[in-house]
């Protein structure tokens, strides 16, 4: 899905055709007046769009600070999951990853959700993005991604957790916080999850070692949440496993951004080589 497209599905919601693109990747997400619209890439993200409104609604309840939803029901035009939401106020200053940290200590003192949370899935999207990808990408490289997701995704079901199991983010990530004038609010809800904690810090540790985020601010980032994930004799598979996706989500846009097949050919060579340092580049 392109800009253009995005576009077509906005005005066929009703909604003004000026509105400001904010994002554009597994969502197109527009800013239009007091709201923020979220346009998903295929109508089998219908049921993932749902399920961020929900969980939106019981973060609210349980006073986790959180984006709150405009509407409560997704729609399904032309083909395409839309969501609205409150826009948020202007940020006071780009959100750090201690941020993060305190709202997931938030998260992760939460008890069961009142509905249903899936496992974390984060390999399920891999078979889908490589086939976005069609012959864009060599055919071996893809074998390789598939190979390595049936091995990690075995893999981490034998691991013994060091935290209680429960609810998480799911994409733990500082670019997934807004630090508004009230404070801090996490935001894209979307891969909310019930499964192993450690699957929330074990982004920031591959941030740290991949996409070059300073290893001061990493360690900001554990002492406020309290633990370093890297402890864990877990982490090398959360984080193989983590690699993986990214590789593969990079891989769905090679066929329309040169940039895209640049960085998916950087990081598969750098996991046939092994090298778990190679600087990754983010889209």
């Amino acid at each position: 899905m392109d800009e253009t497209r995005a576009r077509t599905v906005l005005a066929a919601a009703g909604l003004p055709g000026q509105a400001e693109l904010l994002a554009l990747g597994e969502n197109a997400v527009f800013e239009s007046g007091d709201v923020v619209v979220k346009v998903g890439r295929s109508a089998e993200l219908l049921d993932r769009a749902e399920h961020e409104l929900a969980v939106a609604e019981w973060l609210e309840q349980a006073g986790v600070p959180a984006v709150r939803a405009a509407e409560t029901k997704a729609l399904l035009v032309q083909g395409h999951p839309v969501t609205l939401w409150l826009r948020l106020p202007p940020a006071v200053r780009p959100a750090e990853p201690r941020d993060l940290a305190r709202l997931l200590r938030l998260v992760h003192a939460l008890p069961s959700a009142p509905f249903s949370l899936p496992p974390r899935e984060l390999l399920g999207g891999v078979e889908r993005w490589l086939k976005l990808a069609g012959t864009a990408i060599d055919q071996a490289d893809a074998d390789f991604l598939r190979e390595r997701r049936d091995g990690f995704a075995a893999a981490a079901r034998e691991l013994m957790p060091h935290l209680p199991p429960g609810p998480i983010h799911g994409d733990a990530l500082p670019r997934n916080v807004h630090v508004g004038p009230a404070g801090p609010v996490l935001t894209d809800l979307e891969t909310f999850s019930a499964d192993l904690r450690e699957h929330d810090l074990v982004v920031l540790a591959l941030a740290r070692d991949r996409y070059g985020l300073a290893p001061a601010a990493y360690d900001a980032f554990t002492a406020a949440y309290g633990w370093d994930v890297r402890d864990w004799p877990g982490c090398a598979v959360l984080r193989g496993a983590r690699e993986t996706a990214s590789c593969a989500w990079v891989a769905q846009h090679a066929p329309s951004d040169p940039r895209a097949l640049v960085e998916f050919r950087r990081r598969v060579d750098s996991l046939r080589r092994g090298d778990p340092e190679v600087r990754w580049h983010p889209l």
